[in-house]
């Protein structure tokens, strides 16, 4: 059993990249349904198809070298981090992103500033 399933769809992720794999299956629930639309959105993947036993994410890759080159799980099951609408941090000076739960669903760090809306920080990307 898995204590915390986010954190394992990230390390899924890495691993994939890791050993250059194309794509990945992760078992579906809607927050990491929500979290790989917004890989999706932001271009981290090529694309997200989510199936009966899960969610198969193709990756992608530019000039052989992933589109990720890290991850990082900020709020875990023992220590939630919250952040407020001013207090969303720039991920790696604007060139990645960090993906927040909101009151208003799962979205990404500029479009939570944009809505003046904070939330627990899941995880960075870049």
């Amino acid at each position: 059993m898995v204590t915390d399933p986010i954190a394992d769809m990230l390390a899924r992720i890495r691993n994939a990249h890791l050993a250059l794999h194309k794509e990945v299956n992760v078992p579906r629930s809607k927050m990491k349904a929500s979290l790989a639309n917004i890989l999706k959105q932001e271009g981290y993947v090529e694309d997200v198809a989510i199936e009966d036993g899960g969610i198969k994410i193709t990756l992608k890759y530019k000039n052989g070298k992933p589109a990720i080159t890290g991850l990082r799980r900020i709020s875990t099951p023992g220590r939630r981090i919250y952040v407020g609408a001013t207090e969303i941090p720039r991920v790696q000076n604007g060139l990645g992103i960090c993906i927040l739960t909101t009151s208003r669903g799962v979205m990404d760090g500029m479009s939570a500033h944009a809505q003046k809306v904070g939330g627990e920080l899941l995880c960075e990307i870049w």
